[in-house]
């Protein structure tokens, strides 16, 4: 069996108090790994913000794990890319370390090729909503609404969901007018993640299809 490294990350010391993220992402890495025929010999868990030029220097665990994956010779394994980074020259230069990474959500065949483009792909598309959020605020604003309820990060955050949702459309469209549950079984199977990395429910089944 092939051998390789968990790294799991999250932004804030409530969600890592919480145990949810780091949970869901274990759990998908988990999975991925049976599925793929990997052994994960060390798990390195961080609570840090991946902001900033030297993120790497204030995330001593993922400098651990890449320590671990040169030793064990094996590569890495996250959940989701944003994992290791939103930034895209972040990511360039973690693949400078010539450590191979793996993002469970991406599949096993994304070469660094892939892993630049997905990077500058979401850092182009949270620039696009973080412009759109404030062009609609201040339309708001000029408007005399009183800015309440969804506060620019709700804005963002809905909008970032719709934009996952938008992504599922053509799988949604191939299994048409299938039930929720079955959808769920189905992508399971497939081991297409959800958002959180949790497994599919009837319940996530059906809030992608309201923001469809």
């Amino acid at each position: 069996m092939k051998t390789a490294i968990a790294y799991t990350r999250v932004s804030t010391g409530k969600q890592g108090r919480s145990g949810l993220g780091l949970e869901a992402q274990q759990a998908a890495l988990a999975r991925f790994a049976e599925a793929e025929g990997y052994q994960l010999v060390q798990t390195f868990q961080e609570i840090e913000t991946g902001k900033g030029a030297d993120a790497l220097e204030r995330r001593p665990q993922l400098a651990a794990a890449l320590k671990a994956a040169r030793q064990n010779r094996a590569p890495i394994i996250v959940a989701k890319l944003d994992r290791l980074s939103r930034d895209v020259h972040f990511i360039s230069g973690l693949m400078m370390h010539k450590t191979p990474f793996i993002v469970a959500e991406l599949g096993a065949d994304a070469d660094p090729f892939m892993l630049h483009l997905y990077a500058a792909l979401a850092e182009k598309e949270r620039a696009m909503i973080s412009r759109r959020t404030k062009d609609a605020l201040a339309a708001k604003k000029a408007q005399g609404v009183k800015l309440g309820g969804l506060n620019a990060k709700g804005i963002k955050n809905r909008d970032e969901a719709k934009g996952r949702a938008e992504a599922l459309r053509p799988v949604f469209a191939e299994l048409g007018g299938a039930s929720a549950r079955e959808i769920a079984r189905i992508l399971n199977d497939r081991k297409v993640a959800t958002p959180t990395g949790a497994p599919w429910s009837a319940v996530t089944v059906n809030r992608v299809r309201s923001r469809l």
